[in-house]
């Protein structure tokens, strides 16, 4: 299994992951929306010889009401369905967290799993201040310090590119 960046002619293979791994296309075409408009800052694939497997996207996102604190956004993540609790979706996470750390962000937030999160650092957002544009339970809009203390004092809501208010 090969985590690396997506690249040119990965799309196709992208939107199919997408595809599968969701009930609609809505996931797909935000992570077409976002590859054109949004400037993604990491979109890794997860390889398994010819085959994209998985895909996880993160972009930038606004925080209304704090200072600028470069943070990333994670969203989507797939993986296809018949590859799925085999670690593929936990290799995309750990890669593309510490991508976003080396590309100088202070946080990833995302709107997830409160189970399944949690287990790379993610806590409620809310605990730092820090809500989210969209009406979601607080378990569910989870933030991650990429390095020490980069939230402290941070306080504001979390604004999405405007695709997201598509899905």
């Amino acid at each position: 299994m090969l985590i690396r960046d997506e690249r040119h002619g990965d799309e196709e293979s992208v939107r199919a992951v997408n595809l599968a791994a969701f009930e609609t296309s809505a996931e797909a075409d935000l992570v077409d929306a976002l590859r054109d408009q949004a400037a993604p800052v990491v979109s890794f694939v997860a390889e398994d010889g010819a085959t994209i497997v998985g895909h996880i996207l993160f972009t930038p996102v606004t925080l209304v009401g704090g200072p600028h604190l470069p943070i990333l956004g994670l969203a989507p993540m797939a993986v296809a369905p018949e590859r799925q609790r085999q670690g593929i979706g936990s290799r995309l996470v750990v890669a593309g967290l510490e991508r976003c750390r080396r590309a100088g962000a202070g946080a990833v937030v995302v709107v997830g799993h409160a189970a399944y999160y949690p287990r790379f650092g993610f806590v409620p957002a809310s605990r730092f201040g820090i809500g989210c544009e969209y009406d979601v339970p607080d378990d569910v809009f989870l933030a991650r310090e990429l390095y020490e203390g980069a939230l402290r004092g941070i306080s504001g809501t979390v604004r999405y590119h405007p695709a997201f208010g598509k899905v």
